[in-house]
């Protein structure tokens, strides 16, 4: 009774936090203000049980005053740390490191701006036979930011002065036999979540448009040791929702009068349009798929824990991750490669094998589809039956399967545990009401899922991530007999339940609807393996030219005409 007692109190002082602060500072809470309140949560307590707590929900309320008084920064990071390793899982530590084979006949185009849409390897083997310079592609891409970025609104901060002094740093090391590797000398932009030393993080949102951080994420400085040119930091919809920032709404590169989607807005348009040799995203739930998706890019989201977040704005402590967005998921591999591994300032991260070698035999592969997810996506089922065709033909033996759902799981009500963190690490923006500076304040808007999220009782956000321990066994026991499962990507819970346990997933476009807009597909892989998931995503774009499509309006005249 006791405990039971504890956990009611817990609950009724939770779900009306706001409004218990406000009680506590200016009036006492009545105990007419507990039974408003437990409507909320499913009680029915009774006078006698109210009059009873009324005296501790008071000095919780008073405690919570108290906390507020004090600043916590959104880098800060909660006592519990999530683990996504079911039972008996064994990460593959085994060090290996893929070779990447720079192809050596690149030619350099006669129209340069062609360059803008070379693949990574491309572009390196140009660099690395010094028929280019890092100096001449970092300023070609600046070039067309300059020129482009006006109508797209991909980019926040364009980051010359160090493009510039980087790409000089390249040509002088790759002059002298120092080469890097295949990002060396490469420019590329990172979503403005990322923190770099110098200039302002603004995470898309006017609260924080003028706000600079004294530290450089990580994921920047492994790319800066691979060589890397960073030339910009790209769009986000404010606070990571949406394509909505204070400058206006980033564009899909295939339509103008169409929003990226969002969060990594900036960083899928600014790809597929050509500002960028690749990009950095984050996904919390979505933000690299839909972006991916809506663009026509190549986006991986890596298990939970692979790409350190040091440095980057937190939404969701056990959700918030960082990946690459690229032109092809041969790309996506090689940037992953550079930025994967365990960082000491991000204790989530760990360090696991990398075994991809970009061939892949499909007909070894164990392979399962969604049948019912195939099913239910009318809205892409002619493209989605050509993609499962083209994978019979490489060797694809497909196996339906079923992704844990409501039948056994509350699988839809986890995202509660997204908005609850979400709500803790933007807890002072929503108190001080800065939330209303931001853009958008639709229902779909971060403002209103901040606020929303401080009626979610402390109670339920625990029993929420209990079912989500029992979602990350049940779809560890699926994904122990595949090496790969094929979704549509708007497929049922799919994006929900992969978000939740830490499964990575690869996007990949797919074909275009009547309206010339893409679509995508996606793989899901087991933990720590993004590497069959990547293998299976290239030997598919091998086989087909959606990857390599590219908007007319951002493309050199000559070439936009043939």
């Amino acid at each position: 009774m006791k405990y039971l007692f504890i956990v009611i109190t817990t609950a009724v002082i939770t779900a009306l936090v706001c409004f218990l602060w406000f009680k506590a500072v200016s009036g006492k809470i009545s105990d007419n203000d507990v039974q408003a309140a437990q409507k909320l949560l499913s009680l029915d307590l009774t006078d006698q049980e109210i009059d009873t707590l009324l005296a501790d929900v008071q000095g919780n309320a008073e405690n919570y005053a108290l906390m507020h008084q004090y600043t916590l920064k959104n880098e800060v990071p909660p006592a519990l740390l999530f683990d996504p390793v079911p039972h008996n899982f064994t990460i593959d530590t085994a060090s290996f490191s893929p070779e990447w084979n720079i192809p050596e006949d690149v030619a350099l185009p006669i129209n340069q701006d062609e360059l803008a849409f070379y693949s990574v390897l491309e572009l390196a083997s140009l660099l690395k036979n010094q028929k280019i310079t890092s100096t001449e592609l970092t300023q070609l891409y600046l070039d067309r930011i300059h020129r482009y970025d006006d109508t797209l609104l991909s980019v926040i901060t364009v980051t010359e002065e160090l493009a510039l002094e980087q790409a000089r740093r390249a040509d002088e090391e790759i002059q002298q036999g120092k080469y890097r590797g295949p990002l060396h000398g490469i420019p590329y932009g990172v979503k403005d979540l990322l923190a770099v030393e110098g200039y302002k993080t603004t995470w898309g949102a006017n609260s924080h448009k003028n706000q600079t951080i004294d530290q450089t994420a990580t994921v920047v400085k492994k790319l800066e040791a691979a060589g890397a040119v960073l030339i910009a930091k790209l769009t986000s919809g404010a606070l990571a929702r949406g394509d909505v920032w204070f400058g206006g709404t980033t564009k899909s590169p295939w339509d103008l009068t169409q929003g990226a989607s969002g969060s990594s807005a900036g960083s899928a348009s600014a790809v597929v349009a050509g500002l960028v040799g690749f990009a950095i995203g984050t996904e919390t739930m979505g933000s690299i798929s839909s972006p991916s998706t809506r663009c026509g890019a190549s986006g991986l989201r890596p298990t939970f824990g692979r790409v350190s977040r040091h440095g980057v704005m937190t939404l969701s402590w056990s959700l918030d991750k960082a990946g690459p967005i690229c032109r092809s998921a041969e790309d996506a591999a090689l940037v992953f490669d550079a930025i994967r591994g365990a960082d000491p300032k991000d204790r989530t991260t760990v360090e696991a094998s990398f075994d991809y070698d970009g061939k892949v035999d499909v007909s070894a592969l164990s392979i399962g589809i969604v049948e019912k997810y195939f099913e239910d996506d009318t809205t892409n089922q002619e493209h989605n039956e050509q993609t499962l065709e083209v994978l019979r033909k490489l060797g694809a033996n497909f196996q339906p399967v079923s992704l844990p759902d409501s039948t056994t799981l509350p699988v839809k009500v986890l995202s509660l545990i997204m908005f609850a963190e979400a709500g803790a690490a933007f807890d002072d923006l929503t108190r001080s009401n800065l939330d209303d500076s931001l853009v958008r304040q639709d229902e779909r808007s971060r403002p209103n899922a901040l606020r929303q999220s401080r009626f979610i009782p402390a109670v339920e956000y625990i029993q929420a991530n209990r079912y989500r321990y029992q979602l990350i066994q049940a779809m560890d026991s699926l994904m122990q007999q595949y090496d790969v499962i094929v979704t549509p990507t708007r497929g049922g819970n799919q994006l929900l339940i992969t978000n939740m346990t830490g499964h990575p997933v690869v996007v990949v476009p797919n074909g275009f609807d009547e309206d010339g807009h893409p679509q995508s597909i996606t793989f899901i892989g087991n933990l720590y393996d993004e590497a069959s998931i990547l293998e299976v995503a290239h030997a598919y774009q091998q086989a087909t030219e959606f990857e390599d499509q590219h908007p007319d309006f951002f493309l050199p005249k000559a070439v936009a005409e043939n």
